[in-house]
């Protein structure tokens, strides 16, 4: 297992280092940038302090060179653990994206708890009590969920909160909280609040689940190892949960690896709509105005997330399934 990660590991870094060249690229496409228009800005208020930080940030980062040579000195001062500066908000991006960027990890990993405690239950009722009426009912749930973005589920909640309650659903925090210190009471604060985005995020989720372990249940269920289970006397609970589930819950597994930054990067109008801390409000916001050391910084980590997800999931995989070996 040891030398399987130590490879891993090591495959990660030219994936990362090519979607790192892509992204940079695309993200400095489109024609003009940020400081440019900054500049222009400040010359027609003549504002010659704040212009000389911005020409101080074009030296710092050859701003003033070649793209292939600005992605260099970017790179290197990222390994470095300078992830750049924001040109909009005038932080570094390390001090921008920290508090977000935790918060945003957190709700990604909640969601993927909730549907998985809630998907896999329900796909082995279902599984289990074929074409009943709780599995139609479950089966048409899981539709709707399918179908029902994301965002409308947010702006719905929203809705009934504000006008049939009093009270908005957004955020994670209360007032008191929102630039608080962490805490155990600021902790208590969030965990009061993080369900509402959990369940937007999580619907669509665990529609899809259940239906994927509902038919790989069913598949399962229909093998010989299961059959001569039966013919053994073994008690069904005993076939259902320790031959059949095991063995159908490693396609879900597979999908866990890379359904934690499908969330992360589909959270970011949920974020808009229930106004949420996290990063995908700011990502959202630096690839409309080209604040490229900003974007990129968030695209990396999406893509560690992505790699570490996969490697967890082969790893849990070879625990879960003891006829996979990895070598």
């Amino acid at each position: 297992m040891g030398p399987f990660i130590i490879r891993r590991i090591a495959q990660m870094l030219p994936v990362m280092f090519i979607i790192s060249i892509i992204g940079f690229t695309v993200i400095n496409l489109p024609p003009g940038d940020f400081l440019t228009v900054r500049i222009m800005e400040l010359r027609a208020r003549g504002d010659l302090d704040a212009e000389s930080r911005l020409e101080g940030l074009t030296k710092r980062y050859g701003l003033d060179r070649p793209l292939w040579q600005q992605y260099f000195v970017w790179i290197g001062n990222f390994v470095r653990g300078d992830f750049g500066r924001s040109f909009e908000y005038e932080m570094e991006v390390k001090d921008l994206i920290g508090d977000r960027l935790t918060l945003t990890v957190i709700l990604a990993s909640l969601t993927l708890f909730f549907t998985w405690i809630v998907a896999i239950p329900i796909g082995i009722y279902a599984a289990t009590h074929q074409y009943s009426l709780g599995d139609n009912i479950f089966t048409f749930i899981g539709f709707i969920g399918l179908a029902t973005p994301n965002f409308l589920l947010a702006l719905i909640l929203m809705y009934v909160g504000m006008v049939h309650f009093g009270v908005s659903p957004g955020g994670l925090f209360s007032p008191e909280f929102a630039n608080a210190p962490w805490s155990l009471a600021r902790i208590a604060d969030m965990m009061k609040k993080i369900w509402v985005p959990i369940v937007v995020l999580g619907t669509s989720g665990v529609a899809g689940l259940l239906r994927i372990m509902r038919g790989n249940l069913l598949d399962t269920l229909g093998q010989a190892y299961v059959r001569t289970a039966r013919a053994k006397g073994l008690h069904e609970r005993v076939v259902i949960f320790r031959h059949a589930t095991r063995m159908a819950i490693n396609p879900l597994i597979t999908i866990a690896g890379w359904q934690l930054p499908i969330i992360i990067s589909g959270e970011a109008i949920v974020a808009v709509i229930l106004n949420l801390p996290t990063v995908g409000p700011l990502f959202l916001r630096a690839l409309q105005i080209q604040d490229m050391y900003l974007a990129g910084t968030i695209l990396i980590f999406s893509t560690v997330l992505l790699q570490i997800g996969n490697l967890l999931a082969d790893i849990t995989l070879a625990l879960v399934d003891p006829r996979i070996r990895i070598s």
